[in-house]
């Protein structure tokens, strides 16, 4: 009984080539891995290292197959589906925490280790050694400037912010509190975009209304301040803002 497994020849000379391939992408993945996991980063030396080769085993599969077969997925078929797969997988990294969003950074990173792996995989070795280089200064020397600037303060003209009011009542008057304060900021101007309730002690409430506008008048807005903490029930009125993303 002879068995036809269709393989292909064994080229030594692509194999030697394919090696070569993963063997930068696995270099250059754990160097940019490492400046992640110095920095301790969710996305840390494995995981930089792994999306690196993996981007490059699926490129550099594509290009063989090209060679040998023909047809499609072609070698740019299946870089677009890398591209697609490793935005998931940076999208696992992002987390978001109230107004705080974390991980931005290094979900981009992953994406530029996916770029050096399909480089490699492409037999673009220059260019996957450019593409890490250029990760690697944005993550290493770019960070004083970024520090540089946010220890400055920002000035109100170039801002943009959310204004939120809190106020504390009884929970007997809870929904005539909440119906009189949307109806004193209406009236001042200033519609309520969204509205939280959450227990304060074992008998108030704090109301927390998050303002439509994104730049405030404070004199004015310290004005319905006051009129809502004179209302029947009503133990603490005051407002902030928070710096939007």
């Amino acid at each position: 009984m002879n068995l036809d497994l269709n393989l292909p020849p064994f080229d030594p000379g692509a194999t030697l080539s394919s090696f070569i391939s993963l063997g930068t992408a696995f270099l250059l993945g754990s160097v940019i891995g490492f400046e992640r996991q110095v920095r301790q980063r969710t996305a840390g030396l494995r995981t930089n290292t792994l999306v690196a080769v993996g981007a490059a085993v699926f490129v550099d599969l594509a290009v063989r197959f090209h060679a040998l077969h023909g047809g499609t997925p072609g070698p740019l078929q299946v870089m677009a589906y890398v591209i697609s797969g490793i935005g998931f997988l940076g999208a696992g990294a992002i987390m978001k925490e109230g107004a705080q969003v974390s991980g931005l950074n290094t979900a981009a990173t992953l994406w530029g280790s996916a770029a050096v792996g399909a480089c490699a995989g492409a037999k673009l070795l220059p260019e996957a050694l450019m593409a890490a280089l250029f990760v690697l200064t944005t993550n290493t020397v770019l960070r004083p400037v970024v520090n540089r600037i946010n220890r400055r303060p920002l000035q109100e003209e170039f801002s943009e912010a959310t204004y939120a009011i809190h106020v504390i009542c009884g929970r007997a008057v809870q929904a005539e509190v909440l119906q009189r304060t949307t109806e004193l900021l209406e009236a001042a101007h200033y519609p309520v975009r969204s509205l939280d309730q959450q227990p304060f002690g074992t008998h108030e409430v704090e109301l927390e209304a998050v303002l439509y506008a994104t730049a405030v008048e404070a004199d004015e807005l310290d004005v319905v301040m006051s009129e809502i903490s004179r209302l029947n029930g009503v133990s603490q009125a005051f407002w902030n803002a928070s710096a939007e993303e």
